[in-house]
Parts: C-alpha cells; sequence; structure tokens
C-alpha cells in the first residue's frame, strides 16, 4: 500500500496537496486537503478494468470556481436550515443565508471551502489521511469554537471508510457529511438513472417549500420512494408526484431502519453493464438520496462535461433542519462532549 502526496498550490497562505491512497489490492482514493473532498476512486469492473466512479475536477482552479459541492466534506451542518436561524436552550442563533432565506450545507463559507490540516498515515486496515479544521466561535453563525476531525481510510477490501469526530467548548449544533458524487459506470459516462438501487428506509422526510422538510416522515410504501427492492433510479424520477416535483428529481432524506448510532446497512448501488457496486453502511439517522438535478453543464475532470443526473450522491447526515424540528433525532453537541459517526463505502463487483 503507498501514499502519493502531490502539490495543488496556495491559498490564503496555506498549501493545499492531493493525497492518493492505495490499498494492497490496487484502488485507490485522491483527496485534497481544500475542502476535504474526494477527487477519484478508481475501482475495478467485473472484468478487471479500472474505472473512476467519482465525478470532480482537474486541478485547484475548478474546486475554488465548482459549483454543486463535488466530493466535499459538508459542515458544519450538512443540508438545510429553514431561515437561517435556530433556537438553543432560548437562545436565537443567526446564520448565513446562502440559499434563498435559508442556510445550506454550512452557509457562505463552509467546510468545503476550507483547508484542511492533512496528515497522510499508514493503518493496518489500510492507507488513510487525517484532516484536522478549527471553526471559531461565531463561524457562519453558529455558536462555540469547533474542533473537527475526519479520518479517510481505504481498507484492504476495498472499502473508503469515513469517520468524523467534533468538540466544541460552546453547545452547538453539528452535521457532518460527504458531497460526493458517483457514477459506478465511470465518472463521465452519461446518467445514472439505469443503476439499480436499495435504500433500507421504510419512511422519508416529506419536503415543503425550499426542500424543507415539514416534520412528516412518510411510509415509502405506494410512493416512487420506495427503494425496498432494487428499482433503477431512473424508474419513476420523472412521475408526477409533488415530492419529485419539487426537487426535479430525488432530493430527499430517508429514514434509515435500524437503531441510530449502530453501524448498520443503509443504501446497496449496483451498475449492470459494469457489475460495480457500492453497499453503504452508516451510524447516522437519515441518507439524503441527490440525484445530480442541477449537474447538467457541468465541467468536470479530464475534459468531461457532466449531464443532469450524472452523478448520484448518499449522503449519510442527520436530518434536515433538525435544530428546528423537535422530532427528528437531536444534532446538539454539548461543550465538552464528542460529536461522532461514521460512514463505510464498500465497493465490490456484483456477480449476477
Amino acid at each position: 500500500m503507498t501514499i502519493v502526496e502531490r502539490e495543488l498550490g496556495e491559498l490564503d497562505g496555506r498549501r493545499v496537496a492531493s493525497f492518493t491512497l492505495e490499498n494492497t489490492r490496487g484502488v485507490t482514493a485522491s483527496i485534497t486537503s481544500y475542502g476535504g473532498a474526494v477527487t477519484s476512486l478508481v475501482v475495478p469492473d467485473r472484468n478487471g478494468a479500472p474505472g473512476d466512479v467519482v465525478l470532480g475536477f482537474d486541478d485547484l482552479a475548478g474546486y475554488l470556481g465548482g459549483r454543486n459541492y463535488l466530493g466535499a466534506l459538508i459542515g458544519r451542518y450538512a443540508n438545510r436550515i429553514a431561515g437561517a436561524r435556530f433556537t438553543l436552550d432560548g437562545v436565537e442563533h443567526r446564520l448565513a443565508a446562502n440559499h434563498g432565506a435559508d442556510h445550506l450545507h454550512g452557509g457562505v463559507r463552509g467546510f468545503d471551502k476550507v483547508v484542511w490540516q492533512a496528515t497522510p498515515h499508514e493503518t493496518p486496515a489500510g492507507p488513510a489521511l487525517e484532516l484536522h479544521h478549527v471553526s471559531p466561535d461565531g463561524d457562519e453563525g453558529y455558536p462555540g469554537t469547533l474542533s473537527v476531525q475526519v479520518v479517510y481510510t481505504l481498507t484492504h477490501d476495498d472499502a473508503l471508510t469515513i469517520v468524523y469526530s467534533a468538540t466544541s467548548d460552546r453547545d452547538t449544533v453539528v452535521s457532518l457529511t460527504s458531497h460526493a458524487y458517483w457514477n459506478l459506470a465511470g465518472h463521465a459516462a452519461g446518467t445514472i438513472l439505469g443503476h439499480e438501487l436499495v435504500v433500507h428506509a421504510e419512511r422519508f422526510a416529506v419536503a415543503g417549500p425550499g426542500l424543507i422538510p415539514t416534520g412528516e416522515l412518510r411510509p415509502v410504501a405506494g410512493t416512487p420512494f420506495d427503494f425496498r427492492t432494487a428499482t433503477t433510479i431512473g424508474a419513476r424520477i420523472d412521475h408526477d408526484d409533488d415530492q419529485l416535483r419539487l426537487g426535479r428529481g430525488y432530493d430527499h432524506s430517508f429514514a434509515i431502519d435500524g437503531i441510530v448510532g449502530d453501524l448498520r446497512p443503509a443504501a446497496r448501488v449496483v451498475e449492470p453493464t459494469t457489475g460495480r457496486a457500492l453497499e453503504l453502511w452508516t451510524t447516522a439517522p437519515a441518507l439524503q438520496l441527490y440525484t445530480g438535478n442541477h449537474l447538467g453543464g457541468t465541467r468536470g475532470k479530464s475534459r468531461a462535461t457532466y449531464a443532469r443526473r450524472g452523478g448520484f450522491c448518499l449522503e449519510a447526515q442527520h436530518f434536515p433542519d433538525s435544530p428546528n424540528q423537535p422530532a427528528f433525532p437531536t444534532t446538539i453537541l454539548r461543550a465538552g462532549a464528542r460529536y461522532q459517526a461514521t460512514t463505510v463505502h464498500h465497493f465490490a463487483v456484483d456477480t449476477r
């Protein structure tokens, strides 16, 4: 196994680098210290041919000017917070409004736009990259100085594991995730509508205007959100359904079956032409399925132009707007306590 470091440039006087992790089976994952973005992940198909299954950009300039959060770490709060405000212990905190009147993915300068301190190292499980960032008190409106550590490990059984942890010196709210876009046929292979998806969820979060949850967790049975058995992503994506119209496709959170905090299966995706499969396990309460509904025309790496719905995201996280939704699992991190979450992306070949 190896770890190769490559200079990408400087930003605000800080060095930016890319780190390529390679396991003993020849699978590679590349991650940049800017935004903690997964920029490449190369895995074999059923014939052993390698392919890069992550959408991204060729250089730092692409990530600086890019849209859609390609590959990035998201924080302090993944997804939306209504009205860019929340109340904690009777005190209202006003956040940066960067999505109309709402707060999205940590604000104007979320964790996707900072240079993380990066430390590569070898572990018995496989090569790893440890990222660290300190978000100051009041950053984007959040209370507390938040110290964050994210560890990517590329295991010898072809899993990309992400372990998130954080502590704060004041009570605050936290929800971290990865916004990687996947296309198991290859990053520039067109749409992902033919991918077969299973989501281990009996319910999904109903969205209102601005894709802010209403608070209702609706059974998936009888709806286009029923992925309890393998169904192609494109089978019902354009159905005449109010929720699909709101998101211009899937952009919704599913309540993952099982006990929150336990590492449990959340989703499985198979791309039938290549046989590549992705199984996702997580400790998080929810899984945001986003089908790249706003990707159309994005210029990516290797001169690719990504199509609308050219990649899908499986963002293991808390539900959107949880700080304002008391029925959802809490996102409060008390001073001195530790936030911790784990997500495992395991790659394999479907032998059907």
